[in-house]
């Protein structure tokens, strides 16, 4: 697996992106997003995409991390701003890769 980063989210994300000089955007509509994250698992070794994305394909984005440490799939609020989570994706993805529990 080479060390590019996808981004694969709403259009305005990808554009918002790809505009900050992200190369590889896929724009997806949130029922398509599932394959597409399957897809883009096998070439690229960090995913961007949106907490939506992330909440409704948990099952898959879980599978995927257990299995190996790449891809990395980071979450980030879209244009709507931040979804309300018991638990936050990114420090669960630091915990997992450098082993250290962040504190508040």
């Amino acid at each position: 697996m080479s060390s590019k980063i996808a981004v694969m989210a709403d259009p305005d994300t990808v554009t918002g992106f790809m505009l900050g000089g992200i190369k590889d955007g896929f724009p997806v509509e949130l029922a398509e997003a599932g394959d597409k994250l399957k897809e883009l698992s096998k070439e690229y070794s960090i995913i961007i995409t949106t907490e939506k994305i992330g909440d409704e394909f948990r099952d898959i984005i879980e599978k995927l991390s257990s299995e190996s440490a790449l891809p990395m799939i980071i979450e980030i609020p879209d244009k709507e701003g931040s979804v309300e989570r018991e638990s936050d994706p990114i420090r669960e993805l630091i915990k997992r890769v450098i082993g250290v529990e962040m504190v508040e």
